[in-house]
């Protein structure tokens, strides 16, 4: 099995050498000191088409693992086209995507430690999306900067600490998409934290597929979901899920589904 997971990972590594950037004109980087993570992070920024030619604000969606969400020459195994979606719609949107760590990812997207896997470094990645990056971008482009008009985005990993950052943050993500959330990965601390908030007014998108039963996926998810509602009236529609028949926890399934979820949210 080790043998087909790193064959697998080869494969997947020189396919993205061979093949040519597709992320669209309005996609741009830049890369801007995290000291939270002794680190540098390359940030790539989504406008849209009619940025330049207009004076209005924009909302604004932060996305981990920036390398998988515009161009298909920097991701692992397939882009989001978060890009070429939102560009056929006229999306009235900036996205930032930002860089995953490599073999700090874990780490960066975790709020604990898992005994298998490691982790607990969210803190410190957050802190550096609210504190570092978020103002930098506030003071680069037009946003509209409050947290109804801002959200975050992820998926397994980055779908747990999207979570988290609206627990933690409320102040300043009004909204978020949690795709096949690895909540099994911080159950009981998400748990701790979930008993601590008292109010919860984000506007949350989930999203799995059905064979991510085995995994506890769906188990987990449904229990947070059934948290939040205590937390407000489902009346108010505030939450959305979304489990795919016969799809696969993997960017084709998130590809397809960013669309529904970005117009559901925004």
């Amino acid at each position: 099995m080790k043998k087909i997971i790193f064959l697998s990972f080869l494969f997947n590594f020189m396919l993205c050498f061979s093949q040519k950037g597709t992320a669209s004109k309005n996609v741009s980087t830049f890369s801007i000191e995290a000291k939270q993570l002794n680190t540098k992070k390359k940030i790539w920024v989504y406008l849209p088409a009619n940025y330049s030619h207009s004076s209005k604000k924009y909302p604004v969606i932060y996305m981990h693992d920036g390398q998988n969400i515009f161009d298909v020459k920097t991701s692992y195994s397939g882009e989001w086209n978060v890009d070429e979606t939102l560009d056929s719609i006229s999306a009235q949107v900036i996205v930032i995507g930002i860089e995953h760590g490599g073999d700090q990812r874990i780490d960066e997207l975790t709020p604990c430690k898992n005994l298998k896997y490691n982790g607990r470094n969210a803190d410190a990645y957050l802190d550096f999306i609210v504190n570092t990056l978020k103002p930098e971008i506030d003071k680069k482009y037009r946003t509209k900067s409050s947290p109804k008009n801002t959200a975050i985005f992820g998926s397994s990993l980055g779908g747990l600490v999207s979570f988290y950052a609206v627990l933690k943050y409320p102040n300043i993500f009004g909204k978020a998409a949690c795709f096949s959330p690895s909540f099994w990965f911080c159950k009981n601390e998400l748990n701790i934290l979930m008993k601590n908030t008292k109010d919860f007014d984000t506007r949350i998108y989930f999203l799995c597929s059905d064979s991510e039963g085995d995994d506890d996926v769906i188990y987990n998810l449904e229990l947070i979901e059934k948290w939040v509602n205590t937390k407000r009236c489902e009346c108010k529609k505030m939450n959305k899920k979304v489990i795919v028949k016969g799809g696969q926890p993997n960017e084709k399934l998130w590809r397809e589904h960013f669309k529904k979820a970005y117009l559901w949210l925004f």
